[in-house]
């Protein structure tokens, strides 16, 4: 049997990253509307590292709420995640992103940075 791309569904350890080919404008706007999201992408964009784990984000929302907004820009392509041990870290996916939306994370972190 010849080796096939991956069809099963999402699994925690295994989760799907679109093609930023295939994202539209719109996935990307939609999830950025919502300013914890906005927050998750600023402190990524900050992190000198850049990658960070899921409990290592300063954010206002319950465990379960977190785990809702990191799938949600995952699947618009604005991060990547991998499991590091038991940690789930977190990457900006910067060069693709402004690669296939130039300028957008720019403006969205200026903003951010003036407190809009």
């Amino acid at each position: 049997m010849t080796p096939t791309a991956r069809t099963a569904p999402d699994t925690d350890r295994d989760p799907r990253h679109p093609d930023l080919a295939e994202v539209t404008l719109q996935q990307i706007l939609e999830a950025l509307v919502d300013p914890v999201r906005r927050g998750i992408v600023a402190q990524l964009a900050a992190d000198g590292c850049g990658s960070m784990a899921c409990g290592g984000f300063d954010l206002t929302v319950s465990n379960s709420t977190a785990t809702h907004h990191f799938r949600v820009l995952r699947e618009a392509g604005l991060i990547r995640q991998s499991y590091a041990g038991t940690s789930k870290m977190n990457v900006l996916r910067r060069a693709e992103v402004d690669a296939a939306f130039p300028g957008l994370l720019e403006a969205l972190l200026g903003a951010e940075r003036a407190g809009g």
